[in-house]
C-alpha cells in the first residue's frame, strides 16, 4: 500500500517537504523560522509576535502536555493574529498533564493553525541557519492532492516582513485595564490592585508582560498602538510600557515613533519590550535592521552591562536594533552573547529603557524578571 502525504511545506526557491497533516486544513504563507524551547509550544503558538510566521520546533516531541486556557499568551479574543502554521518531527503526542483540557490538534484546529509532522525538523533549521528565513507555505489536504506549482508562485510571491507593519493587526482597539498578576503554585494565577500607573501601549502585547507588571505592584492600563501621547498623557500614568509585536518595526514606526517622541519628552519613565525596544531606538535616533536566523527560543545568553552578569533569556525576534546607529545619548546597555547584536539600551539623563530579549520569559527561564522590578523603581 503506498504512501500518501496529507502537508506539505513548500518553500519560495522550489523545495518541497511532504508529510502528516495535523490542525487546521488549507494553505497559509509566511516567514519560516525556528524555535529551540524545549517547553511553551503553546505560548509560542500564541505569541501576536509570530503573526505571519510558520515555526519549526527543535524540539521533537510536541503535545504531551496538551493545552489549556491558562496558558494563552495573546491578550485578547482567540482569533487573535499569532502564527499560521506549525512544523513538528514527530506526530503530535497525547497529551498526558493535569493542567491539560484538550489536544494540540484539536487546539490548532480551533485557531486555524495549520501543522505538519513528519519533517525532519534539524535539517530545516541547518538550512535557515544557512540560508535565512525563507518564505514558505504550508499546506494540509486530507485528501493529500496539492498543486505544487501554485504553491510555489504562491510563496514567491508572498512579500514577506520587511515593510509590513503587523501592530495593527493584533493590538487592541480599545483601552482596558489589567491586574492579574504571574502564576504561582500552588494558588495559580492572583489579582493586585496596583500602587502606581502604569499605561502599556499594545503593538501584540503578551500577557505574561502584564502579569509580571501587576506582579511589582502596578495597576496596568492596556491601549492601542495609534493612541496619541496626549491621549495618552491624560490617563495621567506614572511610566510607560512599549509592548512586544509583530512585522518590520520601521513600518511600525511611521506612526509609533511620533507618539514615542513625545512620551519621552514628557520626562515619564518608559520601558520598552522587544518590538517596543526596537521602536524606542527609533524614536531615539537610531536605526533597524531585518535578521538572517533571527532569535527565536529560550536558551540564549544576555550579557547585562549594567550589572556584569549573564542571563539565559527567551527570545522572539527577526529584526534588530543596528547597534553602531546609536546616537551618543543612547548607552548599549545588553549584548547577545551568541552573536552580539543589541539586546538592551537606556537614555543616558532619562529614566528611558528597553530590552530586545523578552524578560516575562512564558516560555524560558526567569533571570530577567528583575527587569520588572528595575522598571518599578523609577516609578
Amino acid at each position: 500500500m503506498s504512501y500518501t502525504p496529507t502537508a506539505a511545506l513548500v518553500l519560495a526557491d522550489g523545495q518541497v517537504f511532504y508529510g502528516e497533516g495535523c490542525g487546521a486544513e488549507g494553505a497559509a504563507s509566511g516567514e519560516v523560522c525556528f524555535n529551540t524551547a524545549m517547553t511553551g509550544y503553546q505560548e509560542i503558538l500564541t505569541d501576536p509576535s509570530y503573526a505571519e510566521q510558520i515555526i519549526c520546533f527543535t524540539f521533537p516531541h510536541i503535545g504531551n502536555v496538551g493545552t489549556n486556557k491558562d496558558d494563552e499568551e495573546a491578550a485578547i479574543d482567540r482569533a487573535q493574529k499569532a502564527a499560521v502554521g506549525a512544523i513538528f518531527k514527530a506526530p503530535i503526542t497525547a497529551p498526558s498533564n493535569w493542567r491539560s483540557d484538550s489536544h494540540l490538534d484539536d487546539w490548532m484546529q480551533a485557531r486555524n493553525i495549520i501543522g505538519i509532522s513528519g519533517l525532519d525538523t534539524r535539517a530545516l533549521t541547518a538550512y535557515i541557519r544557512d540560508n535565512g528565513m525563507p518564505n514558505g507555505v504550508i499546506a494540509h489536504n486530507q485528501d493529500g492532492e496539492f498543486d505544487i506549482p501554485a504553491l510555489v508562485k504562491q510563496a514567491a510571491e508572498w512579500a514577506g516582513l520587511i515593510g509590513l507593519d503587523l501592530a495593527k493587526e493584533v493590538h487592541t482597539q480599545l483601552p482596558y485595564s489589567w491586574d492579574e498578576t504571574r502564576w504561582v503554585w500552588p494558588k495559580g494565577f492572583g489579582k493586585e490592585d496596583g500602587l502606581k500607573r502604569v499605561v502599556l501601549i499594545d503593538y501584540g502585547v503578551k500577557r505574561n508582560i502584564m502579569r509580571l507588571l501587576s506582579s511589582v505592584n502596578l495597576a496596568v492600563t492596556v491601549v492601542p498602538a495609534t493612541m496619541k501621547a496626549a491621549d495618552i498623557l491624560k490617563l495621567d500614568p506614572d511610566g510607560i510600557v512599549l509592548s512586544n509585536g509583530p512585522g518590520d518595526p520601521a513600518a511600525t514606526g511611521d506612526y509609533a515613533i511620533p507618539i514615542i517622541k513625545d512620551l519621552v519628552g514628557s520626562g515619564l519613565p518608559i520601558f520598552g519590550i522587544c518590538l517596543g525596544h526596537q521602536l524606542l531606538a527609533l524614536a531615539l535616533g537610531g536605526k533597524t535592521m531585518k535578521m538572517e536566523q533571527g532569535h527565536h527560543g529560550a536558551n540564549h545568553p544576555v550579557m547585562d552591562h549594567t550589572t556584569n552578569k549573564v542571563e539565559i533569556v527567551s527570545m522572539n525576534h527577526g529584526f534588530a536594533v543596528d547597534a553602531e546607529s546609536l546616537p551618543d545619548k543612547v548607552e548599549a546597555t545588553h549584548i547577545s552573547l551568541f552573536d552580539g547584536s543589541n539586546c538592551g539600551i537606556a537614555l543616558k539623563d532619562k529614566p528611558v529603557f528597553s530590552v530586545q530579549h523578552h524578560p516575562e520569559a512564558s516560555p524560558g527561564p526567569q533571570d530577567s524578571f528583575y527587569i520588572f522590578e528595575r522598571f518599578a523603581k523609577t516609578l
